[in-house]
């Protein structure tokens, strides 16, 4: 599952300015020095395993750039396609009036620690959160959040070409905020992108208070790894989208907010709609 995700994360950026045919992908992936011997001949090749198993959706070929030991666990690559730029969503036309359009949930982060809490036992995160949440809870959370991690953003890529969309960008480390901020400074027109509504993960709200942590992730803010795609699209081609999508992949997409006149930032609504993803 890590391979898969790492590939999911690998491809995104290509898919996020609309190129969905990749041309070529390269793999980097290195064993944690505190591996025995043993270990990384088990846990290496499952690694490439996932990978390789989850490039076969894109149809690329896959170079085994570097395999190596390290201090620290290292999955990840690179990928490039060749097109014409006619082809290409460039991520800066944004128009008043556009919807914004997010195809994966929030809460990856949380949902990923918490199992990993449960599982050492020991931390006084989980002391806090077993008082409230069952194991099929946390197993609930993280095999949502898994799922969606490895799911390629292939066919949000399509369906927003299809549709019309405007500039679009993908939600990784920096959050739903963070990268809307990015995307919102670049563009050419100027204008403001409105959040009003935060798609998250079961139970992952419910957790981030227990934590202390809800701030954070009701101001979109939290980490994301391997996150959906952020996109502009016309007000009027945005429900098909969604549905359109929701078809393709049996799984939701949402309208999250709006384009406005305003200065290249983002506004944040402080009555935030949220929407719990199972």
């Amino acid at each position: 599952m890590l391979g898969k995700i790492a590939l999911a994360n690998v491809v995104s950026d290509v898919f996020a300015v609309g190129a969905t045919e990749i041309d070529q992908i390269k793999l980097i992936v290195t064993a944690p020095t505190e591996f025995t011997e043993q270990e990384r001949e088990v846990v290496v090749p499952m690694v490439m395993q996932g990978f390789l198993e989850a490039a076969k959706a894109c149809n690329a070929p896959v170079q085994i750039g570097s395999i190596a030991e390290n201090p620290w666990c290292v999955i990840g690559g690179a990928a490039s396609a060749v097109c014409h730029r006619s082809e290409l969503i460039m991520p800066y036309n944004a128009q008043p009036g556009d919807a914004l359009v997010l195809t994966k949930p929030l809460g990856t982060q949380l949902a990923t620690n918490a199992y990993i809490w449960m599982g050492e036992q020991q931390s006084d995160s989980w002391a806090r959160l077993r008082d409230r949440f069952t194991v099929a809870d946390i197993e609930q959370t993280y095999r949502i959040a898994l799922e969606s991690m490895s799911r390629l953003n292939k066919t949000g890529a399509e369906l927003m070409k299809k549709y019309g969309a405007h500039a679009a960008t993908d939600v990784t480390g920096f959050g739903l905020y963070g990268h809307a901020e990015n995307l919102a400074s670049h563009q050419t027109a100027e204008v403001d992108f409105h959040l009003d509504t935060l798609p998250i993960i079961k139970n992952v709200r419910e957790m981030a208070d227990t934590l202390g942590r809800g701030a954070k992730l009701l101001a979109g803010k939290a980490v994301e790894t391997s996150g959906g795609l952020l996109i502009c699209l016309p007000r009027e081609a945005a429900a098909g989208f969604c549905e359109e999508y929701r078809r393709s992949t049996e799984h939701e997409a949402w309208i999250v907010g709006r384009v406005e006149k305003g200065a290249r930032g983002v506004k944040m609504n402080p009555n935030v709609n949220i929407l719990s993803v199972e």
